[in-house]
């Protein structure tokens, strides 16, 4: 059957962090983003973008409301952020630095010891790190902060409005899309393809998740009640995607794969997610490809 027979699928694809835009309206965001994100996995899977009936959620609006914030562009101002990323650090292994607590650790330091451990480039680390903590640390700063429920509202009224088969999720994108796809079980997905994800992130992201993974002796989390199947792809290299093996801190995850998407700064980028090998075997089966 040729590809101009088929229907196209619908997807809804939820960002990671980086996307907000006040130089555009959202209508503007979701129509670029919905063709650049179509257009990536066109080329994983090779084939026409019309095979994708695509649509973008864009809750970045919802987290970034005020004014730009204030402060020396070399540190993290919010303690949260801080407190996150010392976690982060902890479980990818650094070494504490003398006399420096979790509120006080020097965006600095993290930014020369994760590039020296990965080869990257240290402005662009720090220029990352100090992005994603800061995004983070807004979503996860309360159970009930507004901003962060009208995220995750955000991204499921775009579920209900598309009826999607697969969603996508990358990044915080993947936290976002957790929570309000258990906090809607009358959603619906066949697939739910989760890329480059930190839910797993212990003291930091796994254990603010809502709802709270639960167990007697270790606690998991779960797949949401309306998805069918759950795959998680992430880089080896990914040190945003640890600890690695989503599975082992979530039940019902059907595949939990690997694939190392792109060498050198593009090891977390969605667009070489959403291309790779992995992603396009996992997406196959549901284009008839």
């Amino acid at each position: 059957m040729s590809s101009s027979t088929l229907h196209p699928v619908r997807i809804v694809a939820v960002h990671g962090v980086g996307y907000h835009d006040r130089r555009a309206t959202t209508d503007q965001v979701r129509s670029k983003q919905s063709t650049l994100w179509a257009q990536h996995l066109a080329n994983g899977l090779q084939l026409p973008t019309d095979r994708f009936d695509l649509d973008f959620a864009y809750y970045a609006t919802q987290l970034n409301t005020g004014p730009t914030a204030q402060g020396s562009a070399e540190e993290l101002d919010d303690p949260l952020a801080k407190q996150l990323m010392a976690a982060w650090l902890e479980e990818l292994g650094a070494p504490k630095p003398v006399a420096q607590g979790a509120v006080t650790l020097p965006l600095r330091y993290a930014a020369s010891w994760v590039a020296e451990k990965f080869s990257l480039d240290g402005r662009l680390t720090q220029w990352f790190i100090r992005l994603f903590f800061r995004e983070v640390a807004i979503y996860l700063c309360a159970d009930d902060d507004p901003a962060r429920l009208a995220a995750r509202e955000q991204v499921a009224a775009h579920i209900a409005q598309h009826r999607p088969r697969i969603v996508i999720a990358h990044s915080l994108g993947t936290v976002v899309t957790y929570e309000a796809l258990h906090a809607h079980p009358e959603l619906h997905v066949e697939l739910l393809l989760t890329l480059g994800s930190p839910l797993a992130l212990p003291n930091a992201v796994f254990d603010r998740l809502v709802p709270r993974p639960t167990g007697a002796s270790v606690p998991l989390g779960a797949r949401p009640p309306g998805v069918t199947r759950w795959v998680n792809i992430a880089d080896p290299g990914d040190p945003v995607a640890i600890p690695p093996r989503l599975a082992r801190a979530f039940s019902g995850i059907a595949l939990d794969l690997t694939d190392s998407i792109h060498a050198v700064f593009g090891f977390h980028h969605a667009k070489n997610y959403l291309s790779c090998a992995a992603t396009a075997a996992t997406l196959g089966p549901y284009l008839g490809a």
